[in-house]
Parts: structure tokens; sequence; C-alpha cells
């Protein structure tokens, strides 16, 4: 059962402790809820919030905020259009390529707040993070992997029918057909292991050597590291939506 929240670090034991798992932090029935959990609910009602604020105040003669978010989003929407081809298209995928982006990059960013990684609660079982940074967490990243993975085969699907485009990967014609159809099915399938496991390996290794150094040179040295992960999570954000982008583009080809 859940105890109190403490501010303060837990100081119940001391050294480095790098935690590969979220701890559930308590109970609903016979699930857990974890500290991924929570900061994810924390970062969709803080985007959600924004966006609402941003969204209910359009007016024809935009403010400077508003005239921001609409050159950022137009320069996303016309990048768009020029890789696949079509304005409707992009249109029809922009939404979730930039929610993927958006939720990623603030996903990495949250994990890096001051403070964020040292709220603790007490359980029955002891003391437990209240927070656990998203993108470090294995589920979180695999459950992002399998969102793209599934919009990617239902585009390619819903584009060319499910004949010609299963006939990407079960070609009979001939003997070279079917093993390059093979081959195209199991780069598919892992494409899922690529998607979440690129994500989580840079996010996880960059947490590890954050905490790694402030532990043994704790005061000047983390602050560029800090600064440099904040580019990485950028990156990794931009990568995930940008392949999530080329995987439609790819699906939706006509095989040849």
């Amino acid at each position: 059962m859940l105890g109190f929240i403490s501010v303060a670090h837990a100081a119940e034991e001391s050294g480095l402790k790098i935690a590969l798992k979220a701890e559930p932090v308590f109970m609903v029935g016979d699930f857990g809820i974890t500290g991924t959990l929570i900061l994810t609910w924390v970062i969709v009602g803080l985007l959600a919030t924004f966006a609402f604020l941003i969204g209910s105040n359009i007016r024809k003669i935009p403010s400077r905020t508003q005239a921001f978010f609409e050159m950022v989003f137009g320069a996303l929407l016309d990048y768009m259009e020029s890789v696949l081809e079509s304005r409707t298209l992009a249109l029809r995928f922009f939404p979730l390529i930039t929610t993927l982006f958006i939720f990623i990059l603030f996903a990495n960013w949250f994990g890096l707040l001051p403070g964020i990684k040292d709220l603790m609660v007490a359980t029955g079982d002891g003391w437990t993070y209240l927070f656990h940074p998203i993108t470090t967490d294995l589920n979180t990243t695999i459950a992002l992997a399998l969102i793209s993975f599934v919009v990617i085969e239902v585009a390619g699907v819903s584009m060319l029918g499910i004949l010609k485009y299963g006939g990407k990967f079960v070609n009979f014609k001939s003997v070279i057909g079917f093993l390059v159809g093979i081959i195209e099915l199991i780069s598919e399938l892992a494409r899922l292991i690529a998607f979440s496991f690129r994500l989580f390996g840079n996010m996880f290794a960059g947490k590890i050597l954050i905490l790694v150094i402030m532990f043994f040179v704790p005061l000047l040295v983390p602050v560029p590291i800090l600064l440099f992960e904040v580019f990485v999570g950028f990156i990794q954000a931009a990568i995930f939506a940008l392949l999530t982008l080329f995987f439609i583009k790819i699906a939706i080809a006509e095989p040849h």
C-alpha cells in the first residue's frame, strides 16, 4: 500500500543504483502502476492541456505563439508531402507522425529534469521511485514500436490492397522472387525489434552515463553531458518519427 511522497532522497541506502525495471508504485487489483505509467500520464496531461490552450485561442491574425506553431507544423507538413509525394497522404499521416515525435521528445526530456528521478514514495515493501524515465522502459518503446508497425502495415494494405501488398512478401513467380519476398518479410518483422531497442538502448545508455558521472564527479562535469543528452533526446525522437514516415512510404509503394 502507498504510504507518502517524499520530495527528498529516501536515504535508506547510499551508493550508485541503476534500475533496469520500473517498480510498481501502487497496485490496482493485480495490475501494478509503475513510475513509467505515472510519468506517461503526467506528460500526456501536460501536452493535452498545452494543445488545448493553443488550439482554443486560434485567431485570423495570429499571435507570435500561433505564428510560431503554424510555421513549424507547416514546415513539417511540407516535408511529409515531399516524402509521400501527396498532400492528401501527408495530411492523413501528419497527426500520427507529429504526435509520435512530440511525445517521445518530451518523454526523453522529462527524464533529464533535475529532481524527476529523485522523487520517491514509501510503500509496504520500502521505498520506490515515483517516476521512471519513459523511454528507458522497454515496455514503452515496444508499445511505440507496435503502434508504428501496425500503422505501416495498415497503410500498405489500405493503399495497395491485401493481395498486392502481400505479394511483396509471398511471391511464387520465380525462385529469386520467392527468396526476395522472404527477406522482405524478415526485414519487415525485424523493424519491430529495431524500433524498440534503438530508442531504448540510446536513452538507457545516456541515463547510465549521467548517473555514473554525477556519482563520481557531481559538480560541473555533468552539465555538458546533460546538454548533450538533450540533443540526443531530440535526435532519437526525430529518428523514430522519420523512420515511421519512410517505412510508410515504402509500404505504400507499388511492388516491382
